[in-house]
């Protein structure tokens, strides 16, 4: 039998959101803290692969001051060249804003920027970065350790019982309807509320 895959609750969604946001401003600065909601949210409200975050440009997020309301995930960072839009969620367009007005680089960066970097604009944040923060996060919010592809598990789980298939593939970017099917099949949320429904 298949491994049940691995996906967040909506609470737990919550609770590394906030952590991120307000919990770590102890440890980290506020800028990081932007930074890192907005990285996390673009997993989990528009669901893009970690390689894909962190090689969006500037121009990627932004149409002049404002975000964009449609992210186009160009097909030279997206798997296998497969270009798609995403509609941009108004929790994602407020942490997109919130990286504008606090990152004094946003308001200079060159179009062709990467949104994401460590020291130097040309080039991107590490997927290994991404890893650890988030991490990080889970382990102070959840309990437990997640890896980036959950949170793109979330986001195809959420869709699936809103939409069709179809739709998933395509705001998932995948090239055979094949791929999109794993998320027909029970995770172990579903199962968990299958059995709390019977007793």
């Amino acid at each position: 039998m298949p491994k049940a895959m691995q996906i967040l609750t909506p609470e737990e969604c919550q609770k590394l959101l906030n952590w991120i946001a307000i919990g770590r401003r102890r440890y980290l600065d506020t800028k990081t803290n932007t930074r890192d909601l907005l990285i996390t949210l673009l997993m989990l409200d528009a669901g893009l692969r970690v390689g894909e975050v962190v090689q969006l440009k500037v121009h990627d997020l932004f149409f002049g001051e404002h975000p964009v309301q449609t992210l186009i995930v160009r097909g030279a960072i997206a798997k296998r060249g497969i270009e798609r839009s995403i509609p941009m969620s108004e929790r994602l367009q407020v942490a997109t804003q919130s990286m504008h007005h606090q990152h004094y680089y946003f308001r200079t960066a060159k179009c062709t920027d990467y949104a994401f970097y460590r020291t130097q604009a040309d080039k991107h944040l590490s997927i290994r970065c991404v890893q650890l923060m988030l991490k990080s996060a889970a382990h102070h919010s959840l309990g437990r350790k997640i890896h980036p592809h959950i949170l793109r598990h979330t986001f195809a789980t959420r869709l699936m019982q809103k939409t069709n298939i179809r739709v998933v593939q395509q705001l998932l970017g995948h090239a055979s309807l094949s791929s999109t099917q794993i998320y027909t099949h029970p995770n172990s949320t579903d199962l968990s509320e299958a059995i709390k429904a019977i007793s």
